[in-house]
């Protein structure tokens, strides 16, 4: 029981923070920026609602990894970790691609 409390302790918050990022994204009046140390000018992007919805769906998309494999931890907490594993290695690199579609489909 501990370690399922403690499972959820840190997978809540970490569920939630990646789904807020991107709702954070789409509700962003400014295009959002995916690599950390760089932004992405008004300029750049021709129609900024939607390429912020994009990418706030691309977050969220992300974030239904962790979420499932939060709620996976109350039932088996192995097969929970291996959601969060594989879905994390596989879905980062995919996280990289889907931006990069959406950064040349809306560049300016």
């Amino acid at each position: 029981m501990g370690e399922l409390i403690i499972w959820l302790i840190i997978m809540v918050p970490v569920s939630a923070l990646i789904s807020g990022i991107g709702i954070y994204a789409m509700k962003r009046k400014k295009p959002m920026w995916f690599w950390s140390g760089s932004t992405v000018s008004e300029e750049e992007i021709r129609d900024i609602p939607s390429y912020n919805r994009a990418n706030g769906i691309m977050w969220i998309v992300f974030s239904l990894i962790f979420w499932i494999s939060t709620i996976a931890g109350i039932f088996n907490m192995s097969f929970a970790g291996v959601i969060m594993i594989v879905g994390s290695i596989i879905g980062t690199p995919f996280l990289v691609i889907a931006y990069n579609r959406i950064y040349k489909k809306y560049k300016a």
